[in-house]
């Protein structure tokens, strides 16, 4: 028995304790790996306690979220310990200039739908008032016998039969094209609304709303979804992005981040960008 010395000062460091975690359960660094996608170099430095390469404290205790339950440890626990090492977690950082960026970057190459639908609608009405005046026209040309204009039978003089005729062709009348319904559905300016689904592959995801109320802090499993709904904001930390599909106010945003990769996002109320 070992005397002046804490449970706390026997406790094995985070990165030892995944290590053993790990070796015990008799897998490789690569499986590991393979299974959380994140990246080999992360996980043998997590193992040997530096987190310098996961980009920061947020990544991080994503990283020792997902490797931890990979290995079957608790993850809370570790969390606690890296937080405590640093002094406490830190508050949540206002994300109003990252939801600006986030929205700002996919809107620079959007073409604009209502534009081109407006041109085209106007191009095919203005082709139909072309062709029924230009039809009415020949019309009028047969009526008085103009042989360079109307057909003639090989046979028959033309003018012959322009006497006989007394009516004059009408052209078939051509529906113009009714009104069109818009391409995109309203979405709802009092609320946003987040669907994150894991399609390809398991993801690590925590949301807050715009209190900074944690709403969900756990591992996404493959064909999973989860939705969060808030009056003002919601903020999203998702893990291996390229993995997740996700939905803001109905709208599909086009692509969330690279497999492996960690990104943080937020997202307002009323419509968004795609």
């Amino acid at each position: 028995m070992s005397i002046g010395n804490s449970p706390e000062d026997d406790r094995p460091s985070i990165g030892r304790a995944i290590q053993q975690a790990r070796i015990a359960a008799g897998l490789t660094v690569d499986e590991v790996s393979t299974t959380t996608r994140v990246r080999v170099p992360i996980v043998q430095g997590i193992e040997q306690d530096d987190f310098s390469r996961c980009g920061g404290d947020v990544y991080a205790r994503g990283h020792l979220r997902t490797l931890a339950r990979a290995v079957g440890l608790d993850p809370e626990p570790l969390i606690a310990q890296f937080d405590g090492d640093r002094g406490g977690r830190p508050e949540p950082t206002p994300a109003a200039p990252l939801f600006e960026a986030e929205r700002i970057r996919p809107e620079r190459g959007r073409p604009n739908w209502t534009a081109a639908m407006v041109a085209a609608i106007v191009v095919v009405v203005g082709f139909v008032g072309f062709t029924l005046f230009s039809g009415g026209g020949k019309g009028s040309a047969v009526a008085e016998g103009d042989n360079t204009v109307a057909p003639v039978q090989p046979t028959k003089p033309a003018a012959g039969k322009s006497g006989k005729s007394g009516k004059t062709a009408r052209p078939s009348t051509v529906p113009g094209p009714g009104p069109s319904e818009s391409a995109v559905a309203g979405v709802p300016k009092d609320k946003v609304t987040i669907k994150i689904t894991a399609k390809d592959g398991q993801s690590w995801i925590s949301a807050k709303d715009a209190n900074g109320r944690l709403l969900e802090d756990g591992l996404l499993k493959k064909g999973e979804s989860k939705t969060f709904t808030d009056k003002k904001r919601i903020d999203l930390v998702v893990g291996n992005a390229g993995v997740v599909q996700l939905f803001v106010n109905g709208k599909e945003v086009e692509k969330v981040g690279a497999e492996g990769a960690v990104e943080r996002l937020s997202y307002s109320a009323g419509p968004q960008a795609g």
